[in-house]
């Protein structure tokens, strides 16, 4: 495969997932899109935040491309952990959702322009393994974008009950809540006679 099909390969399923992401906050009220869901407070703008931070580091940053001049408190070295999980108040849907878009035409720029071979360095790695390529560098973004996105899955089910990979398409067996309440009903049954033997 020549290079420039790996590529359109790879930025694809980067783009996929980072669509999927966005489409998780489509119909939500404020308090939905930042409101912790699991123990260690992972939350659907929260991700998006994350996800911003990770493609202006992995393809700005480690390619000599950084994004911001001034960066944010959330951004980069002396950052409280976990600030970027997490917007605050004063940091709106737009003002993030905005953000990671421009961070996806960073990110991309930093993708047509380079080979996949250019080598890039990880400043927050450790010297001897902080050597990367585009091309690593590519698939461990795509990763851990489907990663985040799985998350996303989850947090938005629980919110509402909404499903699916991409808008039309929800990717799951026919059913109506009925059906789903069954299913999940002998999910259940079968959990604890496991957990009995």
């Amino acid at each position: 495969m020549i290079e420039s099909e790996s590529k359109a390969d790879l930025l694809h399923y980067l783009q996929a997932a980072r669509d999927a992401l966005l489409w998780k906050l489509d119909g939500l009220a404020e308090y939905d899109i930042r409101r912790p869901l699991t123990p260690t407070g992972t939350n659907l703008l929260g991700l998006v935040k994350h996800l911003t931070g990770v493609e202006l580091g992995y393809f700005g940053d480690t390619f000599g491309r950084p994004f911001f001049d001034e960066p944010p408190s959330w951004y980069g070295e002396g950052a409280e952990p976990g600030a970027d999980m997490w917007a605050t108040p004063d940091e709106s849907r737009d003002m993030v959702v905005g953000l990671y878009r421009r961070a996806w035409e960073h990110a991309d720029t930093t993708i047509a322009t380079l080979g996949l071979d250019a080598i890039g360095r990880v400043p927050w790695w450790p010297e001897g393994r902080s050597g990367v390529t585009l091309h690593h560098v590519l698939v461990r973004v795509l990763g851990d974008t489907q990663r985040h996105a799985g998350h996303a899955d989850i947090v938005r089910e629980l919110i509402d009950g909404a499903v699916g990979m991409a808008k039309g398409n929800d990717s799951m067996p026919p059913g109506d809540q009925v059906s789903w309440e069954s299913y999940r009903g002998r999910l259940e049954r079968a959990a604890r006679d496991a957990g009995r033997n």
